[in-house]
């Protein structure tokens, strides 16, 4: 399946692991993905495919760059404007904007609210190859690939104006906005792709949130079971949510990501 993306979507996510080997015993454990590794002009980067198709990426944390975490890229058509818009908007260029070779061009950013979030701007390398869809609380090609990405900030408010400002988010469609919840999704329609969520009242003073990569799977209890018997551990158990069935965890290195499917 060919995907129709824009300025703004998340477009690759990329593991940063302090034990690669182990990343992909586990992810090829419980997700099925296969994993090859470029040469050292790319610095050993690792594509994570499923039944064939690049779904993400991974590198290796040698202790210098901050702890071990996914990050979510957004497709940019000019890298080096976004990062000068992120700037402009209260942001700040984390990882300089850099050529990977012909694939593309990237940085690191820090949003309004200090949360990290990466820039692609494709060349040869045009991001997700599989990618799963949610709506309405159905999940659709999902199985083993990224399906939703959702950053929970302390910021509210700004993060919304920075991602319409820096990377040019268009007539999102707020979910919810009451003191228990507020909510609202990249898109206003589906394919939404993901959201922003108010989680002031679910962190702990002084952190600002994150992006965070839902993985769907076929049955989200038994990925679950799945992720502890590998040496991972669980956050939030699974639960059924008018969104799907949806569980955080995180692998054995304590990186943290979900699972979401369909409910049971």
């Amino acid at each position: 399946m060919s995907y129709t993306t824009q300025p703004g979507d998340p477009i690759w996510v990329d593991l940063f692991t302090s034990d690669a080997d182990r990343a992909i015993a586990f992810y090829g454990e419980l997700f099925g993905w296969t994993a090859e590794r470029a040469g050292e002009e790319f610095g050993g980067y690792i594509t994570f495919r499923k039944d064939g198709k690049a779904v993400a990426g991974g590198m290796t944390n040698d202790g210098t760059g901050g702890p071990d975490q996914w990050t979510i890229y957004l497709q940019s058509s000019d890298a080096k404007a976004t990062a000068d818009a992120a700037v402009a908007h209260g942001g700040m260029v984390v990882v300089p904007v850099g050529d990977v070779g012909e694939l593309g061009r990237f940085a690191i950013l820090g949003d309004s609210g200090g949360v990290g979030v990466g820039v692609w701007e494709p060349a040869q390398m045009t991001g997700f190859e599989a990618r799963g869809t949610v709506g309405d609380g159905v999940w659709t090609d999902h199985v083993g690939t990224p399906s939703w990405f959702e950053l929970h900030t302390a910021a509210y408010d700004g993060a919304l104006a920075f991602y319409r400002e820096v990377f040019g988010w268009k007539d999102p469609f707020t979910i919810a906005d009451t003191p228990e919840f507020r909510y609202t999704t990249i898109h206003s329609t589906t394919p939404m792709l993901g959201g922003v969520m108010d989680s002031t009242q679910f962190l702990p003073p002084g952190v600002p949130g994150g992006w965070r990569v839902y993985f769907g799977v076929e049955d989200v209890d038994a990925a679950v079971a799945k992720v502890v018997e590998l040496g991972g551990s669980v956050e939030t158990a699974a639960e059924d949510t008018p969104y799907g069935r949806l569980a955080a965890v995180a692998d054995p290195t304590g990186t943290r990501f979900s699972l979401g499917g369909n409910k049971s």
